[in-house]
């Protein structure tokens, strides 16, 4: 029992940093923006619970760190949005998508800016 309990608590403490490796170096590259246009969103890349790499057409990253922890990002990898407008911005909101016999929305939560990088090469 006591073996069970020690492996338990190393794995819980080793946790945090696997999903450290996940998240590549980024190098600010220009100024923040506000938003960036839906059209040129081509992949994201969801690397813990409070950052989200998009990828555009013309391969510039933006990493957007949400202001707080969005619980089960990390974990599900998949979000939704909603906006009537033809941009992606600051002020929207995204919803963590659970898997399971159909997805299922999970919690809200705010954007933040959206800094240009150079994200390293892992």
């Amino acid at each position: 029992m006591r073996l069970l309990f020690a492996a338990l608590t190393l794995a819980a403490f080793a946790a945090p940093s696997v999903a450290r490796d996940r998240t590549p170096a980024a190098t600010p590259a220009g100024v923040p923006q506000s938003c960036i246009p839906l059209a040129s969103i081509r992949e994201t890349h969801v690397r813990d619970d409070r950052t989200i790499d998009f990828i555009t057409s013309g391969k510039v990253a933006y990493r957007n760190t949400l202001p707080f922890a969005c619980p089960s990002l990390g974990f599900e990898e998949r979000f939704s949005y909603a906006t009537s407008l033809s941009q992606l911005c600051s002020t929207d909101t995204i919803t963590v998508l659970y898997s399971g016999a159909a997805l299922s929305p999970g919690a809200t939560c705010g954007l933040g800016q959206f800094q240009p990088v150079t994200l390293a090469r892992n």
